[in-house]
């Protein structure tokens, strides 16, 4: 696994801070953000290759370069000359953003001309999530066809779904699997300021983000990447790789209510969530913990909270839930893949990191949030959840090694 994060670019350093309870929640300082009612976000450290002056780019590539070397494997093109891999693939979400601005500014620079070659050319022109994956299929030399995920906040971890399912049918021997975003320019920051949908706490940033607090007035914005690597069990086995977890169950769905709101009774979550299971084989009793979409606005926490009691029924006050954007922030289309990171590390140190700056809790909202503290908790089996803007809802469901069947 690799990670590029507002709490560090190492995952070992980053599950260290979910579970010290740490924020990191700042100033925006990448662009002069003093005239917008938010004022800021979860900053990602910026990789030293900024490849397009795009930050998605650079933090992908930073991440998939971690978890590759963390993985052991070999990717397919390299400086001694090895052949692209057929059989390994690209699978990332990646930003809502249609254009990066900063582009359009670019240009109109005097005396600006395109970087020489056909490669920085083309790259110029294509859109930012068409770079991502091309970049990364690239540098690791992974020739099989790449694939897209555009479903705002979800996509993260409907990438990692869809390399599963490609794997788990013989259609590839490994991907890399993730999100990468970063909407932290005036442009994304405006327009999500324009939807009402960010917290006002400016003052105060690092208490901004409080899932599942009767206070909460809005998400965080963050930025970053997580990529894991997935790779057929049979295959890690043989080459006697060291297996973090198995990526046991998918599920999606699409709510087809309204745009800017879940709803209200959580039943495209609630589907996501039980067609994950369904696919692990697994029931409700199975579950040892929830790693939450957790946003923090007003409307997707009760409604969450409903999706949760009416997958796990009698045991839902029992199960702990956690929300790692209380402390990193709302990374859009990345959330979902670092979050699995998060819900991995965690499950392999044997604990649940806490939901932080919940101190008034919502009625509406009274399942076990693990407040403010970590608690070492056994874990065979973690549900890690995702809902996205426009009503996308995607689950998967992450195995502890020592879980999975021989």
């Amino acid at each position: 696994m690799g990670v590029v994060s507002p709490l560090g670019d190492r995952v070992d350093a980053f599950a260290d801070a979910l579970l010290a309870g740490r924020s990191g929640i700042g100033p925006i300082t990448v662009f002069d953000a003093s005239t917008l009612p938010t004022r800021i976000a979860g900053q990602a450290p910026l990789p030293a290759e900024v490849p397009l002056g795009d930050r998605k780019v650079a933090f992908a590539l930073a991440a998939a370069r971690s978890a590759l070397e963390a993985s052991g494997l070999a990717p397919g093109a390299g400086a001694d000359g090895r052949a692209p891999r057929a059989d390994a693939g690209v699978s990332l979400g990646v930003g809502l953003e249609l254009f990066n601005m900063d582009h359009l500014a670019m240009a109109r620079r005097p005396g600006f001309a395109l970087p020489e070659g056909l490669a920085a050319r083309l790259g110029f022109l294509q859109t930012p999530s068409e770079v991502c994956v091309h970049a990364l299929g690239h540098r690791f030399g992974l020739a099989a066809p790449p694939l897209v995920h555009v479903s705002a906040c979800a996509a993260g971890t409907d990438a990692i779904g869809a390399a599963y399912r490609l794997i788990a049918a013989g259609r590839r021997r490994f991907m890399l699997a993730g999100g990468t975003d970063s909407m932290i320019n005036p442009l994304g920051v405006a327009g999500f300021c324009a939807l009402q949908a960010t917290s006002l706490r400016n003052d105060r940033p690092e208490t901004a983000s409080r899932p599942f607090d009767r206070t909460r007035d809005g998400f965080v914005m963050g930025e970053g990447a997580a990529v894991l690597v997935l790779e057929r069990l049979d295959d890690a086995r043989a080459r006697g790789a060291r297996i973090l977890a198995e990526v046991a169950g998918y599920g999606s769905s699409f709510d087809a209510y309204k745009i800017s709101d879940p709803h209200p009774e959580g039943r495209g979550a609630f589907l996501a969530m039980a067609r994950a299971l369904a696919d692990a084989g697994i029931g409700p009793d199975d579950v040892d913990a929830i790693n939450a979409h957790g946003t923090g606005t007003p409307k997707n926490d009760p409604a969450e909270t409903l999706a949760l009691k009416r997958l796990l029924g009698a045991r839902a006050r029992g199960v702990p839930v956690s929300a790692t954007k209380s402390m990193i922030g709302h990374l859009i289309s990345a959330s979902g893949a670092v979050e699995a990171v998060a819900a991995i590390a965690c499950m392999l140190r044997g604990a649940v990191h806490p939901t932080i700056n919940l101190h008034e809790p919502d009625p509406e909202c009274d399942l076990d949030y693990v407040p403010n503290e970590a608690r070492a908790h056994s874990q065979r089996h973690v549900l890690s959840s995702s809902y996205g803007f426009g009503g996308h809802n995607a689950a998967i469901v992450l195995r502890h090694p020592e879980a999975i069947r021989p």
